[in-house]
């Protein structure tokens, strides 16, 4: 049997990995807002733009909240300690996505959202499907704790996510962040208040 101080020793190094990461998804969202403080007439802000930027930062957070989770996880194996950082550098680059280093190439950030739409969704698409593998990687039993609302969740933002790389029409994206922050929040009152 493992030792259970070993164990935990194991979690704390990865968590430390992950705490990186988020980080630096969390600096590349703050810093992205201070520049419209910075420079208040200089890019203009998108309200679909910003929703994302808003949903990210309660995302990034709410992972590392979750990660807690990890502590389920008794064997680890260099596959399951890199498919976890690949998970945290998912969110990464979809933070990145968002805050460009360069704004020279376009009018605006409604210009550069919808330039960049294809890679931004596809990766939040890639984001709620390796969700839902980190889930059953903690086990069936944290998998039905979630209940039936998750896989529905979960389908239904990766179909959304999906057909949001290619509708044009911005009323729908516009719709699709505010639903989308609305389950956010709610996701995280009703499921995630207290670390177990």
């Amino acid at each position: 049997m493992e030792n259970p101080v070993q164990h935990t020793d194991q979690v704390v190094h990865i968590r430390v990995i992950l705490g990186v990461v988020m980080g630096l998804s969390l600096a590349r969202l703050l810093n992205g807002l201070a520049r419209f403080v910075q420079h208040p007439n200089k890019s203009h802000i998108y309200p679909v733009h910003i929703g994302w930027v808003l949903f990210l930062f309660l995302a990034v957070v709410h992972f590392w909240w979750f990660e807690f989770g990890l502590l389920r996880i008794i064997h680890w194996t260099f596959e399951l300690y890199i498919f976890v950082i690949l998970y945290a550098a998912l969110f990464f680059f979809v933070c990145a996505l968002l805050f460009p280093d360069q704004m020279n190439d376009y009018s605006g950030y409604a210009d550069y959202f919808h330039s960049r739409q294809k890679w931004f969704y596809g990766l939040l698409a890639a984001l709620y499907a390796t969700d839902v593998m980190d889930t059953l990687i903690k086990g069936m039993d944290h998998f039905r704790e979630m209940g039936l609302e998750y896989p529905i969740r979960q389908t239904a933002m990766i179909a959304l996510s999906l057909a949001a790389m290619f509708i044009k029409n911005r009323r729908f994206h516009l719709w699709f962040v505010v639903i989308a922050l609305i389950v956010q929040i709610v996701w995280i009152v009703q499921y995630f208040q207290v670390l177990s």
